[in-house]
């Protein structure tokens, strides 16, 4: 199969009817977590509700609004006053993200009348696909292109290209599992050992990933130019593509990853659109050493990661500086290492979601919403090495508890993020028992901080 042939035609415009927002919904329920005095809020336990992944923008430009998707469709939420609406009613394949200009919600939904094809996404959906696109305040929703083959996965600062990753043949991670978005609802994978017995469900995940490393598919990194709709393929490779993420501020430059078991793969990079300047943005410096879950800083300025050295044993949140190439580590205790970190939009202060015993940092009190605050160590008495602008520059996180999730079940993955303000951390978690949105304040309830 050539992917080269692979056409992709602009669709014509087209006016789709326009969904009528319901009604607001009641207030959400809130309390204040005794733990830890901050008040949680409830705002959705719809079926089906799904937080985009922590590193996806999901809030309008101006910051009052943020998406979600329900297995009825896309939902809007006001965050002024935490009403919850129905935007576009249709059953979708996945919520995409929120544009950087535009009051814009981009999805993708199955192409009707159309076959299977023998390409995939890197999560192994074969279906051919629209990527529509919702105004976010009228509801009224357009097709903006149709996509033969692959997955849009992200869309640069101007809103004038998409970027996406196409395999030559699918390979789904764990074979019957069910799909929510481009990712499992509550993800399920089972593997055995050596010896032939089940494994548990993080090194079971492993295996499925060195699976789908190991039969070097191959696949492209694509862009999309949604005035013409000229594909580009920017980058070829029998690597595992995957998490591509335009720079919120550059409009020509991506980042994306590796996949695959993260001790053996070098996991992140970044490309031009036109193929040029592929760097690799952290090499390993010792066996076992891993880094992951890469991000950018709201200003596009920074790409921050996840990094252990070695894995489950030292722990970091590591910045790379795009224009400098300096570097920052934050050292992280075992107990606030954390499935996803985000950063504030002031760049500030950072979050992270936790994890469970079973997990990388087998942490025996690992279960919260953390709020951490950077911290830089200093040169002592001011006396400076004389390379030491080209050293790693180290800190530590001052961490705050925010939410206890001891009763929440970690295959479901948080994914928090910032609200634009920086007043709220919205998450996900089924710690009541089932799947639903929270978001829960950075300052202490009042009557908790004396006021």
């Amino acid at each position: 199969m050539k992917f080269a042939s692979l056409l992709l035609a602009l669709a014509l415009p087209a006016a789709a009817v326009a969904q009528t927002p319901s009604p607001a919904a009641q207030k959400p329920a809130s309390w204040v977590d005794a733990k830890t005095g901050h008040r949680v809020m409830r705002l959705s336990d719809a079926p089906g509700n799904y937080l985009l992944y922590f590193n996806y923008n999901a809030f309008t430009p101006q910051g009052d609004k943020m998406v979600f998707s329900t297995a009825e469709g896309i939902s809007v939420v006001d965050l002024k006053t935490w009403a919850v609406k129905a935007l576009v009613k249709q059953k979708i394949v996945r919520l995409l993200f929120t544009g950087h200009k535009t009051r814009t919600a981009y999805y993708t939904v199955r192409a009707t009348g159309k076959a299977a094809t023998t390409g995939a996404g890197s999560d192994g959906q074969r279906d051919p696909l629209e990527l529509w696109a919702a105004d976010i305040d009228s509801g009224k929703a357009r097709k903006v292109i149709d996509l033969p083959a692959g997955q849009i996965d992200t869309m640069n600062a101007d809103e004038t290209l998409v970027a996406g990753q196409v395999a030559e043949r699918a390979m789904p991670l764990q074979p019957g599992r069910t799909e929510r978005s481009g990712k499992t609802d509550q993800a399920e994978y089972a593997a055995n050992g050596p010896d032939g017995k089940p494994l548990p469900f993080a090194e079971a995940k492993e295996v499925r990933l060195n699976d789908r490393l190991e039969a070097r598919i191959p696949m492209e990194i694509f862009t999309i130019d949604l005035k013409t709709g000229a594909r580009t393929v920017a980058h070829k490779a029998t690597d595992w593509l995957n998490h591509l993420q335009f720079s919120p501020t550059d409009p020509g430059l991506l980042m994306f990853c590796h996949e695959g078991p993260w001790h053996k793969v070098d996991r992140i990079w970044t490309i031009r659109t036109d193929g040029t300047q592929l760097t690799k943005i952290h090499t390993r410096m010792m066996n076992m050493e891993i880094a992951g879950h890469e991000w950018w800083s709201p200003d596009g300025k920074t790409i921050w990661y996840d990094l252990q050295t070695p894995r489950g044993q030292v722990f970091w949140v590591a910045g790379y500086d795009v224009a400098t190439q300096k570097r920052r580590w934050y050292h992280v205790e075992r107990n606030q290492w954390s499935v996803h970190y985000n950063t504030s939009s002031d760049g500030k202060t950072f979050a992270g979601d936790g994890g469970d015993s079973e997990m990388v940092a087998h942490a025996p009190d690992g279960k919260w919403i953390y709020l951490l605050t950077p911290q830089a160590i200093p040169d002592v008495a001011g006396i400076h090495a004389a390379d030491a602008d080209s050293l790693i520059a180290p800190g530590t996180f001052a961490p705050e508890r925010l939410v206890d999730l001891s009763k929440h079940n970690y295959q479901l993955e948080p994914n928090i993020h910032f609200t634009p303000d920086n007043k709220w951390i919205v998450f996900r978690s089924n710690m009541e028992g089932r799947n639903a949105i929270y978001a829960v304040e950075v300052a202490k309830a009042a009557q908790e901080a004396g006021k």
